[in-house]
């Protein structure tokens, strides 16, 4: 049975001599609104063996989904083509689906089911800038220079949480089991800008756990304070007077002095700072040309810390530092919020639950094609060529200390309820993240091996959560007794903090109708690999002949 259709199987007495009939009774689950069905071993595992099937049969659905959202490739806040189709799905099957959550276009929020528990599955949809890439092409070949791409690998992670969420679904229907499934995206994850919004506007006030996704090179769940850095995103921006550069330059008085007095003053700062800390900018606005003393600069920062104590220190060295290069210049100085990820800390008894459910899945069988493409691509990037993993992680434990990484703004929901992020292998160790090289796998049999095993994952796991009361109940008891027990969530999102819309969306206007014209046709092409010609997979460069046959797909899908 296609699980993109709507449910027209009526229960059969052949599987109710699978089944073994549940029993009602009453539970100290904290969700159970009153009376909880009480589920047998068997009954379960027959439950687990229909979705793993179910999803096994239901590849070819993965495989659109994925290239689909890789082929839209648009970044934070502008993912518009994308929400479109997911939510499209969602509808078709009965979901019923919020719009513009927290004031953001592209968000939204996708419900089915009835009563408790209610359980969240969340993946990113953004994607990179300037990381445009042919997947399938060990090599540097964009499909269009200097645009954006799935440089991170979030055009996976929907696949992954829909085709869970509708192969359990058909179950939840045809037995009448209760709980309700709720489905959202991570707009603008790369801008650390939206999830801390959500929590803030209660979207998260009801649910029971959070089941998050994200692409990796393995099979994966961690549980407690991982390694990443907590995060908060500003930008400065400056106030001055425009004058004639050369004419009379000293009626003026220059925005962009003070934004490059500010980062030299940062740059200083980072000395005395402690090593766990991490900190990037980016001037956003420099001045409009070089005969105009600049009225009006912005500096971009990202301010990162282990320690969400000591972030709160560097910010407000932050601001103070850029007070002074204000008063240096003679400038007014204002700032303005644009994200934040607190510190990540997921939950023990849903994690162990989960990798259970991983080690039974396992590692999807890579191709010898699968193999040569990850290694000609690591060799090419400067990477030891190890291939594809192999062998499955092991779960991860709780980080004692960290000098630092990478943020993510699930931390802020893991804050308001139980949740885990699973790792899932549709990508390949060895590259350097948020760069070209992360998006060749991304439309290919890795990635849609990858993402299928991580569906059968999350499938797996939300059965254990619909049946067995003792996993949610154990997962809040670890929240309110380990997690929260000594750390309160204090956001860095001030109340009248708004969600940085505008951020991105020059760049997709720039390249988005160029970008229209390969947007995958399933109804034409098998693959996106087949609609773009690629040859999987290309390990070295072919003169003309890639070009030739990306311009052919290019007119044929006009």
């Amino acid at each position: 049975m296609n699980i993109f259709k709507k449910f027209q199987a009526v229960l059969v007495l052949g599987f109710l001599s699978v089944m073994v009939p549940y029993t009602a009774s009453a539970t100290s689950a904290p969700w159970a609104d009153s009376v909880q069905v009480t589920f047998k071993k068997k009954q379960i595992e027959a439950y687990k063996k229909e979705v793993l099937q179910k999803l096994e049969e239901n590849k070819k659905s993965i495989q659109v989904m994925v290239d689909m959202i890789f082929s839209f490739g648009e970044l934070g806040f502008q993912e518009f083509e994308t929400s479109q189709y997911i939510t499209g799905i969602l509808k078709e099957n009965g979901f019923t689906v919020e719009e513009n959550m927290s004031g953001i276009p592209t968000a939204w929020m996708a419900s089915w089911g009835n009563g408790k528990p209610v359980i969240a599955l969340g993946s990113d949809i953004d994607c990179i800038p300037k990381a445009s890439q042919k997947p399938g092409v060990a090599y540097h070949d964009p499909i269009i220079e200097g645009a954006p791409g799935h440089g991170e690998g979030h055009n996976s992670g929907q696949a992954v949480i829909v085709a869970a969420a509708l192969a359990v679904k058909e179950i939840m229907e045809r037995d009448n089991l209760p709980g309700t499934l709720m489905l959202w995206p991570g707009v603008a994850e790369e801008q650390l800008a939206t999830k801390a919004f959500f929590v803030r506007d209660g979207y998260f006030k009801d649910v029971d756990a959070c089941i998050f996704t994200h692409v990796g090179n393995n099979l994966n769940v961690s549980y407690g304070q991982t390694t990443s850095n907590a995060l908060v995103s500003l930008e400065f921006s400056f106030d001055g007077v425009a004058a004639h550069g050369a004419g009379s330059p000293w009626r003026g008085k220059s925005a962009l002095d003070a934004v490059e007095l500010m980062n030299i003053g940062w740059n200083y700062k980072r000395e005395h700072l402690y090593p766990t800390q991490r900190s990037h900018y980016v001037i956003s606005d420099g001045g409009d040309q070089p005969n105009v003393v600049p009225s009006k600069a912005s500096v971009w920062y990202y301010f990162r810390e282990w320690d969400v104590k000591r972030l709160r220190e560097m910010v407000d060295a932050g601001i103070k530092i850029a007070e002074g290069a204000a008063m240096m210049t003679d400038t007014k100085m204002s700032y303005k919020y644009l994200g934040s990820a607190y510190s990540r800390h997921f939950n023990k008894p849903i994690a162990e639950t989960m990798y259970e459910n991983i080690q039974r899945v396992g590692l999807p069988e890579w191709s010898e094609a699968d193999q040569n493409l990850a290694k000609a691509t690591q060799k090419n990037v400067g990477s030891e060529p190890e291939g594809l993993s192999t062998e499955l992680d092991s779960i991860s434990l709780p980080a004692k200390f960290s000098l630092g990484g990478g943020s993510d703004d699930i931390a802020d929901i893991s804050w308001a309820v139980p949740t885990v992020t699973l790792r899932f292998p549709s990508n390949m160790p060895g590259l350097q993240g948020h760069h070209w090289s992360s998006a060749i796998t991304m439309a290919t049999p890795i990635a849609h091996k990858g993402a299928t095993a991580g569906a059968k994952v999350v499938a797996t796991t939300l059965v254990d959560m619909l049946t067995k009361p003792e996993v949610i109940e154990s997962a809040w008891d670890y929240f309110k007794n380990v997690q929260t027990k000594n750390e309160k969530y204090e956001p860095f999102l001030n109340p009248d903090d708004q969600p940085a819309i505008h951020l991105n969306k020059e760049i997709m206007e720039e390249y988005r109708e160029e970008m229209k014209k390969f947007y995958y046709d399933p109804e034409k092409y098998d693959t996106y690999l087949e609609q773009l010609g690629i040859e999987y997979p290309t390990l070295e460069k072919k003169e003309n002949v890639s070009n030739e046959k990306m311009d052919s797909s290019s007119q044929s899908n006009e």
